[in-house]
């Protein structure tokens, strides 16, 4: 009885070791296929584990960073050059925005108190001669129309700057997944070609793209 179990053990053993040897053949003949693959075209592991990396997800967290923060996207895809760049446009247009509403309300205010018949308003008497009115009626409605449009003019920049910063983050992330090639190229060669027909000259412009 004994005999008979290590004459079956031994068996088992010898029939897992040549399976394993058959097994490692196939996966050795398999990696020099894939390698013999990539060389053949061009391309190294290193790209290869490159395009393995891809995060499809990637652009729309960039997207999503800078909508929640103008600026953060740009951070997330590591180009901190971005940052300071958005945050100067969308900051500029909004003290802008703010600005110009704020010249806005007093034009306005001023304005609807002269209509109203006072003549107490912040525009009355600028220069203290105690005599006014120093800005018109007509030269306050005018600024209250310059200003509005100055403020919404700021408004529709400002964000349109913000929408820019979002599309700006995503396709920055898309592009940093794209491998590109150093050899990609674009070329115009000219051409001189006989027609057999009229044996006259054909001249032409030929653009080649290299992959």
């Amino acid at each position: 009885m004994l005999f008979a179990f290590l004459l079956f053990h031994s068996g088992f053993s010898q029939e897992e070791e040549e399976s394993t040897e058959k097994e490692q053949p196939q996966q050795s003949k398999e990696v020099d296929s894939i390698a013999q693959t990539v060389e053949g075209e061009g391309v190294t592991f290193e790209e290869v584990t490159k395009q393995r990396n891809i995060n499809p997800l990637a652009p729309s967290k960039a997207a999503f960073y800078s909508a929640v923060l103008p600026g953060l996207g740009q951070i997330y895809n590591k180009r901190y050059w971005k940052a300071p760049i958005v945050w100067g446009a969308i900051g500029t247009g909004i003290y802008v925005y703010s600005y110009n509403n704020t010249q806005y309300r007093s034009a306005r205010s001023a304005f609807k108190r002269r209509l109203a018949g006072f003549e107490d308003d912040e525009f009355w008497d600028l220069n203290g001669d105690g005599s006014g009115p120093d800005v018109s009626t007509e030269a306050l409605q005018e600024a209250q129309e310059n200003t509005q449009r100055d403020r919404d003019l700021a408004l529709v920049i400002t964000i349109a700057l913000y929408a820019l910063n979002i599309i700006d983050a995503n396709v920055d992330s898309h592009l940093k997944q794209y491998n590109v090639s150093d050899d990609l190229a674009v070329d115009f060669n000219p051409y001189l070609d006989i027609n057999p027909f009229t044996n006259k000259p054909n001249y032409g412009m030929a653009m080649v793209i290299k992959f």
